[in-house]
Order: structure tokens, then C-alpha cells, then sequence
């Protein structure tokens, strides 16, 4: 594994000095195409499916942060074998017309060669459909993770929003955190059928938000909650994740209003409203916040492409 490490704390032109804590590592990994079995299907709520995968190209897996993601390549015909991607000298060059998804690796077991994804279940995309349908013995195509972003468990509190889609790796952040650490959670998914339990050894306050008829990417729950929370005081670190227009507001709210250092707050479009395979680094230079969107609610879950050299965030949806 090759790695950089960056404090984001200490100013761009000045060296870290001795006595300062690194709050965020930055990591890159070799990035290998696996061809991976399924060896069970787990429905874990009422729209979410965990898929357990496994396989000897699982020995030189790699993941260290929660929101490391892989980009699964599905077969196109039921229990058929997918196309893979190929690559040479650490760069994807073949295959990068074939469909894929990105998703949160839930739980990786080096031993037992098993990795876990979860998916939210719908009939919109093509992972999605997938998840319902998935059978022991099926065949994925698996690339990456190329890199993490890990959120180093060294501040005084955190808050965490997210939608259903950022749901698994608020699930594995949450078991990862010190113990006592105060953390507030807020996660919106459709309604009570959702609700998964998250075990931590912090001290969490968790609050589901229901969406009920609502579609998915329409509501300004997570927005509001975060909105009408009193952030503790001390260095604390706030996540968002979910659909891309719906909480962007929040960016500068959080950088602006409350005043948040660029160390201290992530807001992270996981996927966007009528958008398939959404790259969230293409928030940054979007279109206006008010700018129109096709009106379909499609959760995508897909943020950065798993060939790319900087570490990204990674998705859960389709």
C-alpha cells in the first residue's frame, strides 16, 4: 500500500510541527480487479439487503476508513459472469464502459476471505433491482477501494447526518469510535421498516427521521436537523451524506454561519436526484443550488470513480 498523510489543520504553506494531532489521513491503494462470489443474502430492513461476497481475490483486500467504497460490476444476465475492468500498472484502462456502481464496503473479514455490502433495495437502477434478485453462488465483479479518507477518532464530539444511502458506513464509523465520545445522529429513510440497529461503544444519540410518502432526495429533514442542532463546544467534526442538492446548502451554513474550519466538516453528495452514477466531485463546480433537476427520485449512491488517484468517499445506493 502506498499512502500520503494529510493534518488539513496547519496552513498549506506551513510545516506540521511536533505537538500538532492528525485529524485526517489520507491513503491510497493498489487497485486490483476481483472476481468475488456470493456466499449469502441477508435482508437486514425492509429496503435494504446485505449481500455477503467472497473469494481468494480477497486476500490482498484493503480497507481502513468507514467510507471506503468499491465499484461493483454486475453480470447482465441472471447467473451470469460479469465483464471486468481491466488494469495495467495500477491504472484502469480497459472497460471503462461498463456499467458499475459504487458502494460502501459494511465489514470486511480478512480470515474468513468474506466482505459485506449493503444495498438499498428499488426497482430504479440496476444494483438496485440486483439486491432483490441476488442468489448464493452469483458471480461480482469487484475494483478498489483506490483510496480512504479516514476521519482520525481525535475530536471532542461529532454529529452525523445521513440518509439511507450513507447509512452502512455511519453503521461502521459508529462501531469504530472510542468509547464515551458524545455523537448525534440523524438519519432519514422512508419510515419505521428501515430502522437498523447501530452498536457503538461512544455515547450516541440517534434520531430517525421519516420521509413516509415522500420520495427519496425531496425532503429538507437532514438539512433542518443539522440546522437545529447546538454544536457542542470544543474541536468537534460534523458529517453529512445523502442526496447531493438537498444538502449542499449545508456546506455553507456549516463554513459560514457556524463557522467550521475545512478540517472539521464533510458534507458529501452520496448520489443526485435523476442523475445515475453520480460523481460527487462534480459538486464543487455544479450548476446553482436552485438550478432545476429532472424530477425523479433515484437514489445512485455513486460518488467517485474507484480508478481515479484521490480518495473519496464511497456510496451505498444505486
Amino acid at each position: 500500500m502506498t499512502s500520503t498523510t494529510s493534518n488539513l489543520a496547519v496552513a498549506d504553506d506551513q510545516p506540521a510541527g511536533p505537538d500538532v494531532v492528525e485529524q485526517v489521513t489520507l491513503l491510497t491503494h493498489p487497485l486490483r480487479p476481483r472476481l468475488l462470489t456470493v456466499a449469502a443474502v441477508e435482508r437486514i430492513a425492509a429496503r435494504m439487503v446485505r449481500v455477503r461476497l467472497t473469494g481468494e481475490d480477497l486476500a490482498d483486500f484493503v480497507t481502513v476508513a468507514p467510507e471506503d467504497h468499491v465499484k461493483l460490476f454486475l453480470p447482465t444476465e441472471p447467473g451470469g459472469t460479469p465483464e471486468m475492468p481491466e488494469v495495467v500498472d495500477d491504472r484502469w484502462v480497459g472497460g471503462r464502459h461498463l456499467t458499475s456502481r459504487d458502494y460502501t464496503v459494511r465489514f470486511f473479514d480478512r480470515e474468513a476471505r468474506t466482505l459485506d455490502i449493503d444495498l438499498v433495495l428499488h426497482e430504479h437502477g440496476i444494483a438496485g433491482r440486483w439486491a432483490g434478485r441476488a442468489q448464493v453462488g452469483d458471480l461480482v465483479g469487484v475494483l478498489g477501494p483506490r483510496g480512504s479518507f479516514l476521519v482520525n477518532d481525535v475530536f471532542d464530539w461529532y454529529v452525523f447526518a445521513v440518509d439511507e444511502t450513507a447509512l452502512p458506513a455511519a453503521a461502521r464509523w459508529l462501531e469504530r469510535l472510542r468509547a464515551d465520545v458524545p455523537v448525534t445522529v440523524f438519519v432519514e429513510v422512508q419510515d419505521e421498516g428501515d430502522v437498523l440497529p447501530l452498536a457503538s461503544a461512544a455515547s450516541v444519540d440517534v434520531t430517525w427521521l421519516f420521509r413516509e410518502d415522500r420520495a427519496p432526495g425531496t425532503t429538507a429533514l437532514l438539512a433542518d436537523a443539522v440546522r437545529g442542532t447546538d454544536l457542542p463546544a470544543g474541536n468537534g467534526f460534523v458529517w453529512v451524506a445523502g442526496e447531493s442538492l438537498s444538502i449542499k446548502p449545508l456546506r455553507r451554513y456549516l463554513k459560514n454561519e457556524v463557522g467550521l474550519g475545512r478540517d472539521n466538516f464533510d458534507v458529501d453528495g452520496y448520489w443526485r436526484k435523476g442523475v445515475a452514477d453520480h460523481d460527487h466531485h462534480d459538486d464543487d463546480t455544479e450548476a446553482p443550488e436552485d438550478s432545476a433537476v429532472p424530477d425523479v427520485a433515484v437514489p445512485t449512491g455513486s460518488t467517485a470513480d474507484a480508478g481515479s488517484s484521490a480518495p473519496a468517499s464511497g456510496p451505498s445506493g444505486d
